[in-house]
């Protein structure tokens, strides 16, 4: 496959969450802040990269019986691994995170990934759709996230250096001063508010690029007539 229409999969046609619908969970419970989400994103994309490039690397030593389960055994190695390292290097973060970072396993993405692309496909192309399969349903999170933070607290990022290490505390940002907030925005209504709103514009978006595309399309005709 072309690079580039694997980097269009990953960000946009086949968004994880606004084309796909997978990964629910992590998208209602750990979006009612920015960093939450970009937190969770950035480990998933991790774990995708890496279990793409591992499924791809054994793709034609592994049966057709017996694929799915190594799949999982994998899958499962590399989200210990990751659990692992954040629970060393950045404790704050496992602290919102660690559970889950477990059930990442049982995320339909990673190992649909594994399923439709890894197996079928080199390391190189399968660590590229990982990384941008990764990097859309990262900045699907962050952006819920961004939305309900703000209309629930009028702040993005809150939190950013606790749970993301003092480099990011320039994130840090109060957008409304001396907003009350909306409790409703950063419980889980909000959640399925914003991704509907999200869907809705990525639906609006797709038919005006393919009414536009149509009027193109249908000029030459037109003007030969």
């Amino acid at each position: 496959m072309k690079a580039r229409e694997i980097i269009r999969n990953g960000l946009w046609d086949q968004n994880v969450v606004l084309a796909q619908i997978l990964g629910m969970c992590p998208t209602m419970a750990l979006t009612s802040s920015a960093s939450n989400g970009l937190g969770m994103g950035l480990a998933t994309t991790a774990v995708l990269v890496v279990s793409n490039m591992a499924v791809s690397s054994v793709r034609k030593v592994v049966t057709e019986q017996v694929r799915i389960p190594v799949f999982i055994a994998i899958i499962a190695t590399i989200v210990t691994l990751v659990d692992m390292s954040l629970n060393a290097w950045m404790h704050e973060l496992y602290k919102v995170l660690g559970l889950y970072i477990a059930l990442i396993v049982a995320n339909c993405a990673i190992l649909g990934r594994a399923e439709a692309f890894a197996c079928k496909n080199g390391v190189v192309d399968s660590a590229l759709d990982g990384l941008f399969m990764g990097l859309g349903f990262t900045a699907v999170l962050t952006t819920i996230g961004i939305v309900r933070e703000v209309v629930g607290s009028g702040t993005v990022f809150s939190q950013a250096s606790l749970l993301l290490g003092p480099h990011f505390a320039f994130l840090e940002t109060t957008v409304i001063p001396g907003y009350g907030g909306t409790l409703m925005m950063i419980l889980p209504p909000g959640g399925f508010l914003t991704l509907g709103l999200l869907l809705a514009v990525k639906k609006r978006i797709e038919i005006r690029q393919r009414n536009a595309g149509v009027a193109v399309v249908s000029v030459p005709s037109h003007c030969g007539a």
